[in-house]
């Protein structure tokens, strides 16, 4: 049973999608202890999930559908993309795995040349195949019909037969103690498996998805090297890029 103070922070976390204890203090004019105590409630129900320093609803942003989620930050993506592929050289080997953001990168590798690319989205190699100077490579398993996505243990186990010079990747969320989360477990499987056979791993990233939520831990900000977003400006951001030796490059306009 819910007090009437929680019931209207529930309200309020469901409205604005995450707030902090110390804004919630300032609202109820308590004390952040007492807020501390009531969102430890609302997490013992599943109402919210508690990160440090405050709490966001259950699921965070919702997985909404991939047309719907390449048209959110667009610009930002676009940048990103380029920033991306401005950072993998000529003459090597990348995985990349299947999202809005990487499809971007995706495009901004068409003037590469002795690439190969290993995707486990079967759109993106299809974009990619006419590019003159890129290698495609997907491994086998079963298409996601939404969007491309190849998926299951087949895929898992072709990806750990390479060993590549990058992981150019995506996530769902990237939450305030650095974990990042995604929406499909099958998917991150794939991606887990991306990141433990490259050499580098580069992370892009709009900065919308800082203090997201999302159900499923893909991994922690101190399992990549690089960290790719259009704003760097966010200090707790920096703080653990700093923390776990990860380098922030900023995409430009």
């Amino acid at each position: 049973m819910l007090t009437r103070r929680q019931q209207k922070i529930l309200a309020l976390i469901e409205a604005r999608q995450r707030v902090r204890v110390e804004d919630l203090a300032t609202d109820f004019a308590t004390t952040p202890q007492t807020i501390r105590k009531d969102l430890q409630a609302l997490e013992a129900l599943h109402h919210v999930v508690r990160f440090h320093g405050g709490a966001t609803v259950v699921g965070g942003v919702e997985y909404t559908a991939p047309a719907q989620r390449a048209t959110t930050a667009a610009p930002a993506k676009r940048a990103i993309g380029r920033a991306v592929a401005a950072r993998v050289p000529q003459t090597c080997a990348v995985f990349l795995n299947a999202g809005t953001t990487t499809a971007q990168v995706a495009r901004a590798l068409a003037g590469h040349r002795q690439l190969r690319v290993i995707t486990d989205n079967v759109d993106l190699a299809a974009d990619m195949r006419g590019f003159a100077g890129v290698e495609v490579i997907v491994p086998g398993g079963a298409v996601r019909r939404s969007d491309g996505a190849i998926l299951g243990a087949e895929a898992v186990d072709y990806i750990r037969q390479f060993r590549v010079d990058f992981a150019l990747i995506g996530a769902a969320a990237l939450s305030e103690d650095g974990t990042l989360l995604d929406f499909d477990l099958a998917e991150v499987q794939v991606c887990r498996a991306m990141m433990a056979h490259a050499r580098h791993v580069i992370l892009a990233l709009d900065a919308g998805k800082f203090g997201r939520s999302a159900p499923v831990r893909l991994g922690h900000l101190g399992d990549i090297h690089t960290l790719v977003t259009e704003d760097v400006s966010s200090a707790w951001v920096r703080a653990l890029c700093a923390r776990h030796e990860v380098e922030l490059i900023p995409a430009g306009g």
